[in-house]
């Protein structure tokens, strides 16, 4: 028999096992299509002399069509082309979204770095080393993305592709994070989400903190069967074009359980500047069935 017309496998721990339940639901066949994918732009926001070399400061673009994750190819050099045709590779690139997924029509210019222990904020450049500006110039940095829901037994197959940045115009007065809006990306701060096991999440407040943010969460089971929603610690972006917030994957953060028929609330907490606004959750929701998760960006420009 064809597994996919199976009957959906119900796993209820907290019946069988007295411990915590889970059930499994088939994936959504009838999901659409991803649009066709047109890979990230970049361009360059400040080209000045480095130290014995040329750096370039980036801002990338999410072109795709769909949520995305991009990074700069490791080990492989951006290379600078001069109006005449000479070549120079540039060994240090500093390009990518951190592991995070961006919304479509977004674009950042850093995200979270360093460690979880000791986060820091990482901007975009590229440096050529005894390389100097010249008319005419560009940079072609290698770089490979994924799209789509993250599946954490199944993951995306990455493409590699090469960003195209015209040092001639340099950009200013960008505007963060939304550069192109795409209708059906952005959510209302009071959206219910549709999560796994028919659950809906909810977010229930948004309290700026002394080092950032606090999110209430709040998941509602509407079925007999106890049910967790993983959501991960979500990060957010706002209009200096940073996303704050180490990117971990989101199934590696205990979420509570709701039992059947009831709610489930939780916390968590995001270090943003205090002036930084203008901002978006980027919410990765356990949805369809277990360890697959749909991204959300949250409204929130109002806090």
């Amino acid at each position: 028999m064809n597994a996919r017309r199976r009957p959906a496998l119900v796993i209820a721990c907290g019946i069988l096992l007295a411990g915590c339940g889970y059930i499994v639901t088939p994936e959504d066949e009838s999901s659409p299509a991803p649009a066709a994918s047109h890979g990230w732009g970049a361009v360059a926001t400040k080209v000045d002399a480095a130290a014995g070399g040329l750096h370039v400061d980036v801002t990338i673009r999410n072109d795709t069509g769909a949520w995305s994750a991009m990074q700069a190819t490791p080990d492989q050099p951006a290379v600078l082309t001069t109006g005449d045709g000479k070549s120079t590779s540039c060994a240090t690139v500093i390009v990518g979204t951190g592991g995070t997924s961006l919304a479509p029509g977004f674009q950042i210019r850093g995200y979270t770095g360093g460690t979880t222990a000791k986060p820091a904020t990482q901007l975009l450049y590229v440096e050529c080393a005894g390389a100097a500006a010249a008319p005419g110039s560009k940079l072609s940095i290698p770089y490979t993305y994924v799209t789509g829901d993250f599946n954490y037994y199944a993951p995306s197959a990455a493409t590699s592709a090469n960003l195209a940045v015209d040092l001639d115009k340099a950009a200013a007065d960008l505007k963060y994070p939304v550069a192109t809006p795409v209708d059906g990306v952005i959510e209302k701060a009071d959206a219910k989400i549709i999560a796994i096991n028919k659950c809906t999440l909810s977010l229930t407040s948004a309290k700026r903190t002394a080092d950032g943010l606090e999110f209430g969460w709040q998941a509602d089971n509407p079925t007999q069967y106890p049910t967790y929603v993983h959501i991960g610690i979500p990060p957010v972006v706002g209009t200096d074009g940073v996303i704050y917030g180490f990117y971990q994957s989101p199934t590696l953060t205990d979420a509570p359980i709701a039992p059947g028929g009831q709610s489930a609330k939780w916390t968590t907490t995001v270090a943003v500047p205090q002036a930084d606004t203008g901002l978006y959750i980027l919410a990765s929701v356990e949805s369809k069935q277990q360890k697959t998760f749909v991204n959300h960006a949250i409204d929130i420009t109002d806090k």
